[in-house]
């Protein structure tokens, strides 16, 4: 009998570490009450399998940890249904807060309700002045003290305009001041029709953490006295899921992707494809596993920042059914 047991129970386990990265579900045991076993299902990421434990990460973003001789049935599942939900009304401030939070720096300092950030220079989303508000100061003094404070990291001194929320005469004055514009589209979407894209079997693999395969395909870290700092702000943020999909064995993933779940907004960065495989649909997939997870933790709106003057990615994004909220600019001031 118990040699029946032991092979029904392993005829009910259909996961393997090929299924780490994949949406499954699993049934443990608990406790044992008497002589009969107490059940414990769970549904979720399987995030990693290693030294006997399985890690499973279910909707409401918390991992929950599976002794393997517990283990008694685990499977492969699909995306869970999407609720056809609208994104709450946000304004451009809001949303600029939110991604904020999404991307955070190493370093900050309040200038009034300014905040300064700082990341080793490490994009210039964590590394610029997020000019929302009251600085406190007249905008001279205010850019004056910013300026001092970025110096003083050795790194140059971005300002992030946004309008509604930055400061009447702002751009006027930093214009004054000589600096140099780069205007950045702040999008954003519905997320049930891009969650809705996700398949059963797709290729993505999620994660909690970025591997160092993860970062071979990424672009944006190219100096190696960056890769500090730039963990720190890939992995920032309220809940963080990274997507691989893996190239032939030996080389960089075909596309990489990252999301953060912020509340009933999931923002996604960090999206890139192998450049011989672009137009290949992989993107899509990516986003689209992304925003399946998000939105099973609860998410109903998704946002992005892209360059105003990255027409591949903005093409891609209106296929998806992003729209512009609203442009905001990074202007750089001379170096004092």
């Amino acid at each position: 009998m118990a040699d029946n047991h032991h092979a029904q129970r392993h005829s009910e386990i259909r996961i393997t570490l090929a299924d780490v990265g994949r949406r499954v579900s699993v049934r443990r045991v608990l406790e044992i009450v008497g002589d009969r076993p107490v059940f414990g299902d769970t549904i979720g990421v399987l995030t990693s399998w290693d030294a006997g434990v399985l890690v499973v990460v279910g909707r409401d973003g918390k991992p929950v940890e599976v002794r393997e001789d517990r283990l008694v049935a685990g499977k492969p599942v699909p995306p869970a249904p999407v609720r056809r939900v609208q994104p709450p009304a946000a304004d451009p401030e809001e949303l600029q807060r939110i991604a904020a939070r999404g991307w955070p720096a190493v370093e900050t300092a309040a200038l009034g309700e300014w905040t300064l950030r700082a990341a080793g220079g490490f994009t210039r989303r964590a590394n610029s002045v997020q000019a929302i508000g009251d600085p406190g100061l007249p905008l001279d003094a205010a850019l004056a003290e910013a300026r001092d404070w970025y110096d003083a990291r050795g790194l140059p001194t971005h300002v992030e305009v946004t309008v509604p929320g930055s400061p009447a005469g702002l751009r006027e004055e930093l214009a004054r001041l000589g600096s140099e514009e780069a205007p950045t589209l702040f999008r954003t979407a519905p997320l049930a029709p891009l969650a809705a894209l996700a398949t059963a079997g797709h290729p993505v693999r999620l994660a909690r953490t970025v591997s160092a395969e993860w970062m071979s395909r990424y672009r944006r870290v190219g100096d190696p006295s960056l890769q500090r700092d730039a963990q720190s702000v890939l992995h920032g943020g309220p809940s963080v899921w990274f997507g691989t999909v893996p190239g032939p064995e030996g080389s960089a993933p075909a596309a990489i992707g990252r999301c953060v779940v912020d509340g009933a907004w999931a923002g996604f960065s960090a999206v890139e494809v192998d450049p011989e495989l672009r137009r290949s649909g992989l993107a899509t997939r990516m986003m689209a596993a992304l925003a399946a997870r998000a939105a099973e933790e609860g998410a109903t709106g998704g946002y992005l920042q892209v360059e105003a003057d990255n027409s591949g990615a903005i093409a891609l994004y209106d296929r998806l059914g992003f729209t512009t909220s609203h442009t905001y600019h990074y202007c750089r001031l001379p170096r004092s």
